[in-house]
């Protein structure tokens, strides 16, 4: 019953009336009635009852309401926070034809429903327009490159990764003692494979159920899910619907119920390879066909989300949920895009443009439609927006906080143009301002024996349609030589040398990094009047293009002088690290844990003095808090009071400590500034 305790007196008292409450109540002390909304607003008992750490908020007050449903639901529900759950779903290789709402052919009435009852926007692109780099933004709100990630992440070869000094969505929610989930395809980097590298719950995840990359062997019946770090094994079903699963598990066994929860929720379909249940791809053409199980994939999923979705209503969460539907990026099926010009790998609007679909019916007005364009990219800093959560500080957000328009308060401003760049693609980078789109070719070239490729391809092409007993398309193809692990040898051998001779090589980043010169030609489109970008105008519109042009070089610029260099062993290290072991690191937060709390410190007032003692320090000590308090919540996630936890750390930081050097006894030695 405290979660009361998180609202102003007026927003509980409105809510506990609206639904039902009798406000003539019982004083049982003094046996005489006394009213409940006077009561509330007398001088004094709204905070003697209601702080945040009285954790016999509103008990006293319960048993003088009127019983309803209603009020119970209530009282029982999220809903009296000021911080809304979150919910992100996006689908894998999705097109922007593919759903219902936005003119598809798969039936997907969950999703529409989100997409009637919520905001649906005509011009919402991917962050980048393959796999990894568009979750990379899509988690950071800023431009893949600047992260760490440069392409499709291979676990087995590559060092990159998601760098762990990143700032998550998962990481500033986890701040505000949000439950912080994830569940589905992961793809950003993992230890998995041999190489050190962070896992989820580095980047913020309290609770991961991930796959490193697809569902393997297909969708159906996968053995790749691992939880929490422990693999499970075969996993019998789809694998959408064992996403859905283990969400509905999670809330029934995990879930706190005085806390909001942040579900970053990643499905494998529709990406190769594809498998669905024969009664729904019966629904789209025979049950063969790679159309119609494409298609299956799509209405499995909606599915899925239908069965989350009718679990949010039970719980009374969904009123309060601020859910997201996207696509990474579009479809490697061509026609999915509709008439947009290319697709998955494509810099063209077929390959950017997907779903943008977002609900909230307690903050967001339903039923309405937007052509502004949008992206992954403004996630972060829309989620801040809505939220009233500060963005993370000294950090340079590629995307815009698009609350304003969603609100309809305040004034919608976009600092930056969408901007996207994908090395080893053509063309290499597109930046996006109202209607207008500049495409741009530099002159790189990476050395690639192509005649070898294309033999493997072949080869691989003949095992694979003898195995599935079908035709395969060359971007099906593609997307199996790279993702999937074939059970027969010889075509796993094929597999294996395709990937080690076609795959991104971070050798070619100083190339890559070398200035933001070398285009050799541009292309500009009025995306209004040429949707399908037939027509280039560069020529016609030289004011445009100038203007578009110095706008490209200076976020290019920018964004390569931040990405990292795969070569620099330093670069995924957190900032100060100091070479300190985990055991070094968990003796000192156990010794942390027994300093007493600053005198100064009042819990009713804790983001002020969380806030104000910040604003003191020095940029390696604001660093060195990030740290410990990321190390605490990897070593005790299940601690029992965060905020008090938080504060011991932040104070033993602020009073000037440094971390012990590695293989040193001393626990926290102070260092003048």
């Amino acid at each position: 019953m405290h979660n009361a305790a998180r609202m102003g007196r007026y927003d509980i008292t409105k809510a506990l009336i609206e639904s039902g409450a009798d406000p003539k109540i019982i004083n049982q002390r003094q046996k005489k009635p006394i009213h409940f909304v006077n009561h509330f607003f007398h001088k004094g008992n709204f905070e003697k009852y209601h702080a945040p750490h009285n954790v016999n908020l509103t008990l006293d007050h319960v048993r003088y309401l009127k019983e309803t449903p209603k009020v119970r639901k209530l009282l029982n529900s999220a809903a009296q926070r000021k911080g809304a759950n979150v919910l992100l779903l996006m689908s894998d290789d999705l097109g922007v034809k593919d759903i219902g709402s936005y003119g598809g052919v798969v039936q997907t009435p969950n999703i529409d429903r989100l997409a009637s009852n919520g905001v649906r926007f005509t011009e919402f692109h991917a962050g980048a327009v393959v796999c990894s780099p568009s979750r990379a933004t899509f988690l950071t709100g800023r431009q893949h490159l600047r992260t760490g990630v440069y392409t499709v992440i291979q676990d087995s070869v590559h060092s990159m990764h998601l760098l762990e000094s990143e700032v998550t969505i998962a990481e500033l929610l986890k701040e505000k003692s949000y439950q912080t989930v994830h569940l589905g395809k992961w793809h950003l980097g993992t230890p998995f494979k041999g190489i050190e590298k962070p896992s989820l719950n580095d980047h913020g995840f309290d609770y991961w159920f991930a796959t490193d990359n697809n569902a393997n062997p297909s969708h159906k019946d996968p053995v790749n899910f691992v939880r929490n770090g422990k693999k499970i094994g075969k996993i019998e079903g789809y694998a959408c619907q064992i996403i859905a699963d283990e969400a509905i598990n999670w809330f029934d066994t995990e879930h706190q119920k005085d806390r909001p929860f942040f579900i970053n929720l990643w499905f494998q379909e529709p990406h190769a390879p594809i498998a669905a249940p024969d009664e729904i791809v019966s629904k789209y053409g025979n049950v063969d066909d790679s159309a119609a199980i494409y298609s299956g994939t799509v209405e499995n999923t909606d599915k899925a989300i239908g069965r989350i979705l009718k679990k949010l209503d039970s719980m009374g969460e969904l009123e309060n949920t601020i859910i997201v539907y996207t696509s990474d990026h579009g479809s490697y099926r061509t026609e999915r895009n509709g008439d947009l010009r290319g697709d998955k790998g494509s810099n063209f609007q077929g390959g950017l443009r997907t779903p943008g679909i977002i609900y909230w019916p307690k903050g967001i007005k339903g039923g309405r439609t937007f052509s502004n364009p949008a992206g992954s990219v403004d996630l972060l800093p829309t989620l801040c927006g809505l939220l009233h959560i500060a963005p993370p500080k000294d950090v340079h957000l590629d995307g815009a906080n698009l609350a304003p328009l969603l609100t309809s308060k305040g004034k919608f401003h976009r600092k930056q143009s969408l901007f996207w760049h994908s090395p080893t693609g053509q063309p290499n980078v597109a930046i996006r301002n109202g209607d207008y789109t500049l495409l741009g070719y530099r002159k790189l070239e990476f050395k690639r024996d192509q005649k070898r490729i294309n033999e493997l391809v072949n080869e691989a092409k003949a095992f694979i349609e003898k195995d599935l007993g079908r035709a395969v398309s060359r971007k099906e193809l593609f997307s199996m030589l790279y993702n999937s692990k074939f059970k027969n040898k010889e075509a796993e051998k094929i597999r294996g040398e395709f990937v080690r001779l076609n795959q991104f090589q971070e050798s070619w980043i100083p190339e890559i990094k070398r200035g933001s010169g070398g285009f050799r030609e541009f292309e500009l489109y009025d995306l209004e009047n040429d949707p399908n970008q037939t027509k280039n105008i560069v020529s016609e519109k030289p004011e445009i293009f100038k203007k578009l042009r110095q706008e490209l070089f200076e976020i290019n610029k920018s964004v390569l002088s931040d990405a990292p260099n795969w070569g620099a062993k330093e670069i995924s290290k957190p900032q100060d690290s100091r070479q300190v072991s985990s055991v070094e690191i968990k003796k000192l937060l156990k010794k942390i844990d027994t300093n007493k709390l600053p005198e100064a410190y009042k819990p009713s007032s804790h983001q002020d003095y969380v806030d104000k003692r910040i604003a003191t320090m020095h940029e390696k000590q604001r660093a060195r808090l990030g740290q410990l308090w990321k190390e605490k919540q990897r070593v005790d996630p299940k601690m029992k009071n965060r905020g008090l936890s938080f504060i011991r750390i932040l104070e033993w930081v602020a009073e000037g400590h440094a971390l012990p050097e590695k293989g040193s006894s001393q626990s926290g030695r102070k260092q003048k500034y």
